[in-house]
């Protein structure tokens, strides 16, 4: 008898325990958002499927939240020249605008862009160099190639072509844009975009700053645009809380001028470098695995599936992340990915993202 209370007690102590433990991590899912500022938005979408399962919002959330996103302005004046410091070129911001034919302020940055970087092919591909600059360090709300080995490029023109690669945020507009794009290129402009790219190195252009603050902003442009600081009455600061806001480090440089020059900063929530660090190098005690070991010494690349991550947007890795776990991106590279980041909450892609972005190319 005296065994039988004994083994009795244990169990349920050990119920008790399992319980305890299991209840932070059920509160923890229940308050995850889907990371709408990686995708473009200040708000989530409707509830999407759970891992596993095809991800989305329900029926009709895309339009909603394209219909909800406050266009950006035009310029008063398309037609006036505008310029920029040490460029000596000058165009109006119609032709800033013209995806066909887009500014190149400092042509002198840059190899001589193919012809599908720099004008794309009419009426499907739109340039190359518009999205994504002529020195291809893009904007957060799309992608930096710049720097990428050539193979992974091309991997994900194929995988985007073959619907392997698609976003888990179905309100992103520019994601169906890229496969429209990866389905209109020919093999000779997809080798030659890749390797266009891949030639020129990644360099510093994420200034990521730890902050309790950060100006008031909004995303422009819908569908998952820019997230744009604003000016006027409606300037002013506003608490960070548990996300990530990256926003022009020169508002007018980057839009309507498009600046290849100017960057961006990415506000973190204090201590979530120090927090990256320790999941990025040490797996975060059976989370995930250190990212070197695939990624390379200080993230900076090893091989055509394992490309450089160090100093590149974190808005752009976290939604990757997301992507992987909710299996919308599932090429080769996403496969691989997907039980390494299978463990990691919203908050720990976060303070990755945070950390990774940090570190200097």
């Amino acid at each position: 008898m005296k065994n039988f209370i004994g083994s009795s007690l244990f169990a349920l102590v050990a119920l008790l325990f399992t319980l305890a433990i299991k209840a932070p991590a059920q509160q923890s899912k229940s308050s995850e958002t889907g990371l709408p500022w990686a995708y473009g938005f200040g708000a989530p979408a409707a509830p999407a499927a759970a891992p596993g399962r095809a991800g989305g919002a329900a029926p009709g959330a895309a339009a909603a939240g394209a219909a909800a996103a406050d266009a950006a302005e035009p310029p008063e004046d398309r037609d006036k020249p505008r310029s920029l410091p040490s460029s000596t070129a000058q165009f109006s911001i119609k032709q800033i605008s013209d995806n066909s034919g887009p500014a190149d302020w400092f042509p002198s940055d840059h190899p001589q862009m193919p012809d599908v970087v720099a004008h794309g092919r009419k009426p499907d591909v739109p340039a190359c160099g518009f999205c994504h600059y002529p020195n291809g360090k893009g904007r957060p709300n799309n992608a930096g190639p710049a720097g990428l080995p050539t193979g992974y490029i091309l991997q994900q023109l194929e995988d985007f072509k073959d619907g392997a690669r698609k976003s888990w945020d179905p309100r992103k507009r520019n994601t169906a844009q890229m496969i429209a794009i990866a389905k209109g290129l020919n093999d000779e402009d997809k080798h030659a975009a890749a390797e266009y790219f891949a030639s020129m190195k990644w360099t510093p252009w994420v200034k990521v700053v730890e902050a309790e603050t950060v100006p008031k902003a909004k995303f422009v442009g819908g569908g998952g645009g820019l997230n744009m600081p604003l000016d006027g009455p409606e300037a002013g600061t506003e608490p960070l809380g548990q996300r990530i806001v990256e926003v022009p480090a020169s508002p007018e440089d980057t839009e309507p001028l498009r600046n290849p020059r100017s960057g961006f900063i990415a506000y973190v929530p204090v201590g979530s470098i120090k927090k990256g660090e320790e999941l990025a190098t040490k797996g975060g005690g059976g989370k995930t695995v250190a990212c070197a070991a695939c990624h390379g010494v200080g993230l900076q690349g090893s091989n055509s599936s394992a490309p450089s991550l160090a100093g590149r947007s974190p808005s752009y890795l976290a939604r990757q992340i997301l992507d992987i776990q909710h299996y919308t991106r599932n090429g080769p590279g996403g496969e691989v990915m997907r039980p390494v980041v299978a463990k990691l909450s919203e908050e720990d892609i976060l303070a990755i993202t945070a950390y990774v972005a940090s570190l200097t190319p």
